[in-house]
């Protein structure tokens, strides 16, 4: 229900044309990915656990949140995995669970985890850089649950994309792995990090992505943390996130896909506060199906050793599952309780804000950037003068 009711909600504020062709298309196909969710938000849905199953990697990006490369000596072993995947189905909330790394396919035991999980009643996504998809992974991906692959694109050349991937010739080989995931029937997602590397190739890239047969593109934003703090400067600033989400939000109109951005909760309050709704039943009910920052508040994210944190941006360790239950860690963490009470403990301009329930800030960028998990987000430009 809620989830209609965001599409409509989201066509309504970006005058979305394409929204029947959207629901013909993909919509159906979606639907067991976005399992569980009450809207759109940061990295897609509201409620659903994200498990970083190793932080090995065959690749090595500059602004990569794990780090990922040699990987963890004390990752999970496949056990212990399926031991967390059974507490996690035991979240009601929680219907759909999402694989990532590191790149989840260089883990042995993969397919053995999604079919594990798939039996216990979860959708499968799976977020790859796609160079070690072909058309017989794709078809195994699909046989054990997978129903989205969410591919990163960071650049519409192949210079732009490698130099960020750190391996000459990712971008081709993402494209056949994308290739293999469209013929085996699993919906496309696109991931791409925006950048000051890449920013002024977004909007080719997003064409490009048209073609592709997407159904949901995720802009992420660069956030420092990991690999990323050493490419600092490359976060956008002020202005630039400012234009990007509105270039989001205009392209939206004319999209074939739902484009949802990551760590820019200011977008949803943006095409509120460019429609001059800021209170009364409309705020309230955007409240009900926009999530800006979902961070503790439905999305979850487990390291590859057990750690639990409340966002891959957000690198505070709320527990793990080796010594404590997920369930205790999700429900009695201080750090998770303060994140779903935050509206009371917001500063400055995120605390004195009318969007604060909607958007939030994002946390992440907060504590990077001021070491306050609870401080005014720096790259929002709502309560400048409108253009």
């Amino acid at each position: 229900m809620r989830q209609g009711l965001s599409l409509l909600y989201l066509s309504y504020l970006t005058q979305w044309k394409k929204m029947p062709i959207w629901i013909k298309n993909y919509g159906i196909h979606c639907l067991p990915g976005a399992a569980g969710a009450k809207g759109m938000g940061c990295i897609g849905f509201p409620s659903h656990p994200v498990w970083e199953i190793t932080g090995k990697c065959n690749l090595s990006c500059i602004h990569c949140h794990t780090s990922g490369g040699k990987g963890y000596e004390n990752e999970l072993s496949t056990e212990e995995g399926k031991k967390l995947i059974s507490e996690l189905a035991q979240i009601k909330e929680f219907q759909m669970l999402a694989y990532t790394g590191g790149e989840p396919l260089v883990r042995d035991d993969l397919l053995e985890l999604l079919s594990f999980s798939h039996s216990l009643g979860f959708s499968n996504t799976i977020a790859t850089n796609a160079l070690l998809v072909d058309q017989s992974m794709a078809r195994k991906l699909k046989r054990n649950g997978v129903v989205i692959g969410a591919v990163s694109l960071d650049g519409i050349e192949s210079k732009t994309h490698d130099r960020i991937r750190g391996k000459a010739g990712a971008f081709d080989q993402a494209l056949e792995g994308i290739r293999a995931l469209n013929a085996a029937g699993i919906v496309l997602h696109i991931n791409i990090t925006a950048m000051n590397y890449n920013i002024e190739e977004i909007q080719r890239l997003i064409a490009l992505i048209e073609e592709l047969k997407t159904g949901i593109l995720l802009m992420y934003q660069l956030v420092p943390v990991g690999r990323g703090k050493a490419i600092e400067s490359a976060s956008l600033d002020l202005s630039a996130n400012e234009r990007l989400l509105k270039l989001i939000g205009e392209i939206q109109k004319d999209s074939s896909a739902v484009i949802e951005p990551v760590a820019g909760p200011q977008y949803w309050a943006y095409l509120l506060q460019k429609k001059g709704i800021s209170n009364g039943i409309s705020l309230k009910l955007a409240e009900k199906v926009f999530h800006g920052c979902t961070a503790g508040r439905g999305f979850v994210y487990i390291k590859p050793d057990g750690s639990v944190w409340p966002c891959p941006f957000i690198e505070l360790t709320c527990g793990n599952v080796r010594s404590q239950s997920f369930s205790e860690i999700w429900q009695k963490a201080p750090i998770f309780q303060q994140l779903r009470n935050r509206e009371t403990l917001l500063k400055d301009q995120c605390g004195d804000c009318e969007y604060k329930t909607l958007c939030g800030g994002c946390r992440g960028r907060a504590l990077v950037t001021s070491g306050d998990l609870f401080a005014e987000d720096p790259s929002c430009f709502l309560h400048k003068s409108m253009v």
